[in-house]
């Protein structure tokens, strides 16, 4: 067997979401379990779009998810460069090879024209093939004359390692244009050369190509190149479940998730499982095991759908399973504001607390900030709340009171604050759904909180007994 070598080739127009680096995950996981090698080359033959920022967003990207390459920008390798724009004489040169063997034709055909065409076609009832309206002649070859591929129509039979046996007719295969006018190719011809070159085995791209096949299939015999083996990823859809997910279908790129917090770990996982299972139950997979479970023949054929509660409850996941030292060093920086004034030791408990709450770090500040500062009290909270919003001003103040004077008594150890809290039931004869609750919002300005001890242990005596005093206040006053 030949060496598996994939490749992942973006287009430098704009940032990665999570549908192009779920297809350069598959690449990168077909290159590893075969012990095999993963290309990253850059085409960027669309002068007008193509960006440097866009460049470095690919690179950040794939370091962020953990998808290294081993032969590409940064690294090199023996079959650059691995940037379409420096390889244009390459290009030239196959294209000659085409126009010595009768298979590519000058062709200056106007935009105007080819309109004109489309709806002459249009009006016949057929569809429209460019081959079906060659020139009779050619213009002179000329360094801004785009250059054409004449193709050779015929039926072909394929097999695609996710989609199964395919097939298309003559109908399918057409003339298309090979170098454009500024003397860039375009990627119909490019990644065809690229490949071969390469010696890329696999190539692994999104549903978006399979209906140009053919017309590969027929430049390929043009060529006199080996046809690679073809991998047709379903698009990923957006959360509305109809769409391609995209910038308008409320797709983040994929980097603003590494700001968020959500983990690498975490996001590999997500993106291998967007339509695809090794056949099990089983939701969480290292990196490891994707190496050695996953198949392109068990990638699904129906689209895969993004779901961003998914990611973030896997996120979660992975946050419950760091070991706290790591997760101290992850968390730095997503502390709130008023959270600078603590020492870390304090910062630590409060951690520790909300580890298993966490789904992204970036809800560090907003989940702890009572932690670090008394917070404006919200009358709604109450109000509105399911369990207290039908106790009288007077009932609401009786508990906080009662709680207070009981609170006052404690040493503030957590077993004590637990026991306090159990005698409080005791003698107001509440649930903990309506006590804690009230507590909970007292204390914290928040319906939901870690554990209703251990928050006030770490709050301290003087803070809860405070801010108990404040809300009876408040609550006397409304």
């Amino acid at each position: 067997m030949n060496k598996v070598r994939t490749r992942f080739a973006p287009s430098p127009t704009g940032a990665l979401h999570a549908g192009t680096v779920r297809t350069a995950l598959f690449a990168w996981l077909v290159a590893r379990q075969n012990q095999g090698e993963f290309i990253l080359r850059i085409e960027d033959t669309d002068q007008a779009r193509s960006d440097q920022n866009a460049i470095n967003n690919i690179t950040a990207t794939l370091k962020y998810v953990g998808l290294d390459w081993d032969e590409g920008p940064g690294i090199g390798g023996k079959f650059g460069p691995y940037t379409q724009s420096e390889r244009l004489d390459i290009y030239r040169d196959w294209a000659n090879k085409l126009i010595e063997n009768g298979r590519a034709y000058p062709d200056n055909t106007s935009q105007e024209h080819l309109e004109v065409m489309r709806q002459a076609d249009k009006k016949a009832g057929r569809a429209f093939l460019f081959r079906n309206h060659r020139p009779k002649t050619t213009p002179a070859k000329a360094s801004d004359t785009p250059l054409r591929f004449l193709s050779d129509p015929k039926s072909y039979s394929w097999v695609d390692l996710v989609m199964g046996d395919l097939s298309a007719g003559p109908e399918a295969v057409d003339d298309f244009i090979l170098i454009k006018s500024d003397g860039y190719p375009t990627y119909n011809f490019a990644h065809i050369i690229d490949d071969y070159l390469m010696d890329i085995s696999h190539v692994i791209r999104s549903q978006e190509f399979i209906s140009s096949v053919p017309k590969y299939l027929n430049l390929y015999e043009a060529l006199g190149i080996k046809v690679p083996l073809f991998a047709t990823v379903p698009q990923v859809v957006g959360e509305s479940g109809t769409r391609k997910l995209s910038k308008r279908e409320g797709a983040k790129q994929l980097l603003e998730y590494q700001t968020m917090g959500v983990l690498p770990e975490a996001m590999l996982n997500f993106l291998a499982t967007i339509g695809w299972n090794d056949g099990s139950e089983q939701e969480i997979f290292s990196k490891e095991e994707l190496i050695k479970k996953f198949t392109l023949q068990r990638v699904q054929r129906s689209p895969g759908q993004f779901d961003e509660k998914r990611l973030l409850w896997l996120n979660g996941h992975y946050i419950r399973e760091l070991q706290f030292d790591e997760l101290v060093k992850l968390s730095d920086g997503y502390w709130s504001k008023s959270a600078s004034k603590f020492d870390q030791a304090y910062k630590n408990r409060v951690l520790k607390l909300v580890q298993s709450r966490l789904k992204y770090l970036d809800e560090l500040g907003a989940l702890t900030s009572f932690f670090f500062e008394d917070l404006p009290i919200k009358p709604g909270l109450i109000s509105t709340h399911k369990k207290l919003k039908d106790l009288t001003a007077q009932q609401l103040t009786d508990l906080l009171t009662k709680t207070l004077n009981e609170l006052e008594r404690s040493d503030f150890s957590l077993e004590d604050i637990k026991t306090r809290l159990d005698k409080l039931l005791e003698e107001t004869s509440q649930t903990p759904a309506v006590l804690f609750s009230l507590i909970r919002i007292a204390t914290t300005q928040s319906e939901a909180s870690p554990e209703l001890a251990e928050s006030l242990e770490v709050l301290g005596k003087d803070t809860v007994l405070r801010r108990i005093k404040n809300s009876i206040s408040s609550t006397e006053k409304a």
